[in-house]
């Protein structure tokens, strides 16, 4: 398959356990030279213009693990229109690649991967953790609560057997002070 036409998307935040179309396999995989971060403001899926929560981006170096999801042949076109209005149309915020990825089996692939744009205004790059958990508090937007959108994350890294420290420190503090 060539890379114009990548048959995986790889997902790192939400897009793990709500990809939001019906996908043929899923699988555990690694994406090298990223890593995941609380880096981008949300006003649309976990807060508002007004009210901002804080979202996940990928940023260069490290490594990221999250979960690629294979995209189905019959449903290809409608799938990729989704995955670009659902990524890309509200905020403009994240830009589309293609990178290879290492799925859990052993194979790499060239997938589908929505990377944060450090040029958008929606950056907000590395905050403090305070700062970053006053925002996952109190933002809300029209796919939920971004407290929610932490834990589930969270949660989905646990069913890999991974672990993230920041992201953990970010749950914790966001949680235990809205407690």
């Amino acid at each position: 398959m060539s890379a114009s036409r990548p048959t995986w998307v790889f997902g790192y935040g939400s897009l793990m356990w709500n990809p939001g179309f019906e996908t043929p396999e899923t699988r555990p995989a690694r994406l090298s030279g990223w890593h995941r971060a609380f880096c981008i403001y949300s006003e649309h899926y976990r807060g508002t213009p007004e009210k901002p929560g804080l979202i996940l981006g990928l940023l260069p170096g490290g490594s990221c693990r999250g979960f690629a999801h294979r995209l189905p042949e019959e449903a290809y076109d409608a799938v990729r229109r989704y995955l670009i209005h659902r990524e890309i149309d509200h905020d403009g915020v994240y830009e589309e690649t293609v990178r290879t990825i290492h799925l859990d089996d052993g194979r790499a692939v060239p997938a589908l991967v929505y990377l944060a744009d450090r040029r958008h205004r929606q950056f907000a790059g590395k905050l403090p953790l305070e700062a970053a958990a006053r925002l996952v508090r109190g933002g809300s937007g029209v796919t939920g609560s971004n407290l929610a959108y932490v834990q589930n994350t969270v949660a989905h890294l646990a069913q890999l057997g991974l672990r993230d420290p920041a992201l953990e420190a970010l749950a914790q503090a966001a949680g235990a002070a809205g407690a």
